[in-house]
């Protein structure tokens, strides 16, 4: 199943869980990482818990972005919401694809500790996000089989590489960060799983993020992350085909159609094979 929207709530706010069923995403991310202090996850652990067990999934998949593997958190954060039966997990700064597999076995015993079925909780990998990752980029060949989808973090980045921006004065991508955005895309591909484009950041610029999700999808990128209530709507659409693409799919279904022994064939001017 394709994802468009990945909306970022925190976890430890009651008012922001609440409307996240109305916000019309096709998941929400429950956060315990960087919205929430270190004093306040024990409390988000338990309202994400809390919600998980309660809140509707018809529309929206429910996810955790849990904290990264090697800090105190992690685990805690796998044992504290587990029961609520996340649809999945955002695993932030993964430094290699073997990172999924120890993620992967942590949730093979916390699953059969529970009863739930092994392999139903599936993994997000946030791949680019250190320095490390950057250049660990092609284990990405192979991942654990609970992975479903890669993406990649311009902020988290620019932090760890010790970058005053990550965007020049016209507010595009610096050669880094183009980088890190090409080898998620690659990866994603390389391994199977879904490419979602990371969060554009200017809420209030409604144009820009418009223009991201058209480069975004026009690349092969099949969804993007949201910080923002507003920008779920456009992102869901700009990740769904339009009439005229429609319209431009069954011409070319039809007239190969019309002409099954031909290999190559001509449709407004332009080479089809």
């Amino acid at each position: 199943m394709i994802l468009r929207s990945w909306m970022f709530v925190p976890g430890d706010s009651e008012k922001k869980l609440g409307k996240g069923a109305s916000l019309g995403a096709d998941a929400l991310i429950l956060d315990l990482e960087d919205s929430v202090v270190d004093s306040r996850k024990p409390v988000a652990r338990k309202m994400v818990c809390d919600y998980l067990k309660s809140a509707d999934r018809s529309i929206s998949q429910l996810w955790v972005r849990m904290n990264p593997l090697d800090g105190p958190h992690a685990l805690l954060d796998l044992a504290g919401v587990i029961q609520g039966r996340p649809d999945g997990f955002f695993l932030p700064k993964a430094e290699h694809a073997l990172d999924t597999e120890l993620l992967g076995n942590y949730l093979d015993v916390l699953e059969t500790e529970h009863g739930f079925d092994v392999g139903s909780t599936k993994v997000l990998s946030l791949a680019t996000e250190t320095a490390a990752a950057m250049l660990n980029i092609n284990s990405y060949t192979e991942v654990n089989s609970r992975v479903v989808a890669i993406s990649w973090g311009a902020e988290d980045l620019s932090a760890a590489l010790g970058a005053s921006s990550n965007s020049d004065e016209h507010g595009n991508l610096t050669p880094p960060y183009v980088l890190a955005r090409t080898q998620c895309l690659v990866a994603a591909y390389a391994c199977g799983v879904q490419a979602v484009d990371t969060a554009f950041t200017n809420f209030k610029d409604d144009d820009g993020l418009r223009k991201t999700c058209s480069d975004a999808r026009r690349d092969g990128f099949l969804g993007k992350i949201a910080i923002h209530p507003a920008q779920v709507a456009p992102i869901n659409e700009a990740f769904m085909p339009n009439v005229a693409e429609i319209e431009h799919a069954r011409a070319v279904v039809d007239l190969f159609a019309q002409n099954p022994d031909e290999g190559t064939l001509s449709l407004d001017g332009k080479m089809l094979d």
